[in-house]
């Protein structure tokens, strides 16, 4: 396997260059702050998603005690990031902490997963960027906890998706805010495939902050990984849950191979980064992230994992620029090629918890380029993104349709940032809608997978969830650097491999299951 890996990164594209991000938070239009005490101390994340049909991204951001909001995309293919705020989309809440855009009941309308400190929301896309409340219609539950992560997936043969919740303290306790942690909770379709039954507890839960169901062993049965925070006095640690259809949740644990691992977990994020068809695994902390490896991958592989971070060049425990060289605290998580050289790169989100005096105060995000060799190169103030506001959620999507990844960070008491990628002279990106008839129209649990003339794949598994309360949906980016003629295929969600497609070039594309791939037009 490591012959691979070598092969792997002698194929990849050559000729990094810098990217560069104008930030455009004064005139973007996203006026919004993730504010409150306590209950928001963690949270504060952002969906990024298509909700009237458009091809561009609305963007809806948690407002923590005060109220959430959705913007519309106002922004000129190519043209400088212009929002316009929704006034009466029915997604306007207290006491949201993230959500996840999800289409839950498979209309091709997005819906949104709202969570709360109090009661989480299952909204109905309506379309045209309005939204009603489907607890009751849909059968779910939305508790009264104080959540903070979530993941989806369609088990084998579902109609319904697999949702399941992440909860933090239990805020009623006296010893607030130390108190014991609140189960997470598993969402399974009901037994007549017409919504949800009631929620079944994960036990023992140790306070997430993110949530990823992931195929880690290409077996074609996702399970759900989970970053936790806390309660290491009980046995907290990170986790992953087997769940195999038609019965209850199973931990794996030191018989599977599994090791524990303690960390002050906070964000996931998954990609295939060595070319070998497994994903690897970005664990943000305080002062301890992890970049986890199979040790021994392909078939039969036990979820024993190596830690490359140092290797890699990813620990970003302390500040990068700034001069506080205290430790570091890290949220959302993203791998995301911002350069289009046809190499993920990785996003980090960085904040002080609330005045921890051990930790960094000024604490800057973190823009990772991945270079030839594998390794990343810190390139944040290079790019132009450098920030001392306390950061938590974060997205890189393309808003502007032009090709490039742009990035939108909330903080925490202080307004949303913007940044608009203006990399002169980039590379170009295929960017995929894909789609499938019936149950899962947008192949949630599949994988996308790009093969260029010089050998290297490019693969990204399509999942919901991850990063720190809040997630992206619809557009899947792949930068195509200088590796030549490509074609893409899909290995849709029942492991049926799609057909090889010649791409024509840079561009927006429909990959429907059983069509052609088809360039996508503006309505």
């Amino acid at each position: 396997m490591r012959t691979i890996l070598a092969l792997a990164l002698l194929a990849a594209p050559a000729g990094a260059q810098t990217p560069r991000f104008a930030e455009e938070t004064a005139t973007a239009g996203l006026d919004a702050t993730y504010a409150g005490d306590w209950q928001y101390m963690v949270g504060g994340g952002a969906a990024v998603f298509d909700c009237d049909a458009d091809g561009r991204a609305e963007v809806f951001v948690a407002g923590g005690e005060g109220v959430s909001a959705l913007f519309l995309n106002r922004s000129a293919a190519g043209g400088a990031l212009a929002f316009e705020r929704a006034r009466s989309s029915g997604l306007e809440r207290d006491a949201v902490t993230g959500a996840y855009p999800l289409d839950v009941d498979s209309d091709s309308v997005l819906d949104l997963i709202v969570l709360r400190v109090g009661e989480n929301l299952a909204m109905r896309g309506l379309g045209g960027c309005r939204f009603e409340r489907a607890n009751e219609a849909w059968g779910f539950d939305g508790g009264d906890a104080w959540s903070t992560a979530m993941a989806a997936t369609w088990e084998r043969g579902a109609v319904w998706p697999t949702i399941a919740v992440g909860n933090y303290i239990d805020r009623r306790e006296e010893d607030f805010p130390w108190g014991s942690c609140t189960d997470n909770w598993l969402h399974r379709p009901d037994a007549e495939g017409t919504g949800f039954a009631a929620p079944l507890p994960l036990t023992p839960s140790f306070c997430a902050l993110s949530m990823l169901f992931t195929d880690w062993n290409r077996s074609g049965t996702p399970a759900l990984r989970v970053s936790n925070d806390r309660e290491y006095y009980k046995g907290g640690q990170e986790q992953m849950w087997r769940l195999a259809p038609g019965a209850p949740p199973a931990l794996f644990g030191p018989g599977d191979g599994w090791r524990p691992l303690r960390i002050w977990g906070m964000g996931i994020a998954g990609r295939d980064l060595d070319g070998d068809g497994y994903p690897e695994y970005y664990l943000t902390s305080m002062a301890d992230n992890k970049l986890q490896r199979l040790a021994e991958p392909g078939p039969g592989a036990k979820p024993v994992y190596a830690d490359i971070a140092l290797k890699r060049g990813v620990t970003a425990h302390r500040p990068a620029f700034g001069g506080d060289v205290r430790p570091s605290t890290a949220w959302h998580a993203q791998f995301a090629d911002a350069d289009n050289d046809g190499r993920a790169d990785l996003f980090v989100a960085k904040g002080n918890v609330d005045r921890m005096p051990d930790f960094a105060q000024a604490d800057p995000n973190n823009l990772l380029m991945q270079q030839a060799d594998g390794t990343f190169v810190e390139m944040a103030e290079a790019a132009g993104i450098v920030s001392m506001e306390t950061a938590r959620g974060a997205a890189l999507a393309d808003l502007n349709l032009d090709g490039l990844l742009d990035l939108v960070v909330v903080n925490r008491r202080t307004p949303v940032q913007v940044w608009r990628n203006v990399t002169p002279d980039a590379p170009g990106s295929a960017q995929f809608l894909i789609r499938q008839p019936g149950p899962n129209p947008d192949a949630v649990g599949g994988w996308l997978e790009l093969r260029q003339g010089d050998g290297a794949v490019q693969r990204q598994e399509l999942t919901v969830g991850g990063g720190h309360a809040g997630g992206v949906a619809g557009w899947w980016h792949m930068g195509l650097g200088d590796g030549g003629p490509a074609e893409v295929r899909v290995i849709w969600p029942d492991g049926t491999a799609g057909d090889w497609q010649p791409l024509p070039g840079a561009g927006l594309f429909v990959l429907e299951r059983g069509r052609p791939l088809a360039t996508w037009t503006a309505p």
